[in-house]
């Protein structure tokens, strides 16, 4: 720690500039104006208090040792910056781009200042990083006569199979999409992480031995049971994308999608590629359910193809502004953050249930609009296309917490409707009728305290195991599941399992 009162003499935190909006909902980059190296980084850096008890790291799913590389960065040192942050986090140009920074929620200089920059440094180390050379293929000394096969390529998936790559096994990485990098490829927006990012990582696991297959549907094109007597091991990594949908009247209409039908084909437009379901938002009045982060992906996404209204609408009411009694600190808490697809336009609207979905010209007849410039182009559609969905407002009352109020239905136009309610559990319909695995009760894979689930040599990692989360969670498990399955691959096989894992339980760490 080289001033002990840095965080005393820069006490105003500083943010990447974004670029105008008016210029970025053109294209499909960055938003950002700026990124790596600028001249205030090394000042913010300034400002971590290297705390006795560094509740940043307790934050962070990986462990990253947070205080060390903060004080590396402030004094310029990108090489030992870059091998201590490499040490805990395979991806830091993933995560220090779109995790939601739990370090920050925990950091002690929060309570009563703006946190450290920790994902902005995170962020500058890796790009100096990569920028000097530092980053390179760390091939195996030695390789084993060990075989995995890793179903799947998100964050989980590549995580586990760089590090057992690294400890010398044969790792083959299958992916049943045309491109490599899971729902960071094709359900990230390309504005939010740019895919030049993963490609990158990618020809850097290639140089290191890993190989990777795709448009290679486990299930339909290798059955499970035969991935499995060709491996040693086998890791299942595919994600939680089942959808869950909403079963309100009008369901069955013409133009309603779940978002991961829609930001997919975004992303392959933008490359060139053929679209799947051939969804676009241009010159419809759009309607997201659902504000997460998805629906914010949606809004942003629409907005530059071109859509005449984005509507995001979100049952729960709108986040604080500062921490709230019941979310202590050094807990996440949930706060109101305004996204950067938020402030390029669309209208979010709280405290908002749907009632069901209008297409009959009867149901036209009862819209209320209060602004009539919205809805231009809205029209009744009586050959089953959704023209408008019923809303309702909600608040706390004696029926629960989203107690429809009376006398607040209303209609607003919708020519496309984006369902982006969260996610059910992975698809394993073929997994279990193929090489059955037992499953929990909310439809994961189940599995105990060493990644490993009910058949031999199986092991599952990320969402399919944990259930929808984030990616510095998925990065973290993929990193776990290696450590177990190095563990598996190097002892006895048994048959006896350690007790059930816990959501709560901290992931193990496997050195690099």
């Amino acid at each position: 720690m080289g001033d002990p009162r840095g965080f005393l003499k820069v006490r105003t935190r500083r943010e990447l500039a974004e670029r105008p909006i008016e210029e970025r909902i053109k294209d499909w980059f960055d938003v950002h104006a700026e990124s790596g190296l600028q001249p205030w980084t090394r000042e913010q850096a300034a400002r971590c208090m290297d705390c006795g008890t560094p509740f940043c790291m307790t934050g962070c799913p990986l462990g990253n040792v947070i205080p060390e590389w903060n004080d590396l960065v402030r004094q310029g040192k990108w090489e030992d910056a870059y091998n201590r942050l490499s040490q805990t986090s395979n991806f830091p140009e993933f995560t220090g781009r779109i995790c939601p920074a739990l370090c920050e929620q925990a950091c002690v200089l929060g309570i009563h200042q703006p946190p450290t920059m920790i994902k902005n440094d995170e962020v500058t180390i890796i790009d100096q990083a990569w920028e000097l050379g530092y980053v390179k293929p760390l091939p195996p000394q030695r390789l084993t006569d060990q075989t995995v096969a890793v179903v799947g390529s998100g964050p989980a998936g590549l995580a586990v199979a760089q590090q057992l790559t690294r400890a010398g096994h044969t790792v083959v990485v299958y992916e049943k999409d045309d491109a490599l990098g899971g729902l960071m490829r094709y359900g990230i927006p390309n504005f939010k992480l740019e895919k030049g990012l993963i490609d990158r990582r990618i020809e850097q696991m290639e140089a290191e031995g890993t190989r990777f297959r795709t448009n290679v549907e486990i299930g339909k094109d290798i059955s499970w049971d035969e991935l499995r007597d060709r491996y040693d091991a086998v890791v299942v990594a595919i994600g939680s994308r089942v959808p869950r949908d909403m079963k309100i009247p009008g369901r069955e209409l013409d133009g309603i999608h779940f978002a991961l039908d829609f930001l997919p084909d975004a992303t392959r437009r933008v490359f060139g590629v053929k679209p799947v379901n051939d969804i676009t938002a241009k010159d419809k009045h759009v309607v997201v359910i659902g504000g997460g982060d998805t629906g914010s992906d949606c809004l942003g996404t629409s907005i530059r193809q071109g859509a005449k209204s984005v509507t995001v609408l979100q049952i729960m009411p709108k986040e604080p502004t500062s921490r709230p009694d019941n979310q202590p600190w050094p807990t996440f808490a949930r706060l109101y953050q305004k996204t950067t697809s938020m402030a390029e336009g669309g209208e979010y609207l709280y405290n908002t249930d749907s009632v069901n979905f209008v297409g009959s010209e009867e149901e036209q007849s009862k819209v209320t609009i209060e602004d009539s410039a919205t809805a231009e182009g809205f029209v009744a559609d009586e050959r089953g296309h959704v023209t408008g969905l019923k809303i309702v407002n909600v608040a706390p009352g004696e029926n629960g917490p989203f107690t429809r109020q009376p006398g607040t239905e209303r209609v607003i136009p919708a020519d496309l409707v984006l369902i982006s309610v969260g996610f059910l559990h992975p698809d394993t319909t073929t997994l279990v009728d193929q090489m059955p695995v037992e499953l929990d009760k909310r439809g994961n894979i189940a599995r105990n305290d060493k990644f490993a689930t009910s058949q031999d040599g199986v092991f599952v990692c990320g969402d399919a195991g944990r259930g929808q989360s984030l990616v510095v969670w998925a990065i973290a498990e993929g990193r776990s599941c290696a450590t177990a399955v190095d563990e598996y691959l190097s002892s006895e096989k048994t048959s006896e399992l350690p007790a059930p894992i816990k959501a709560s339980d901290r992931p193990m760490m496997l050195p690099r």
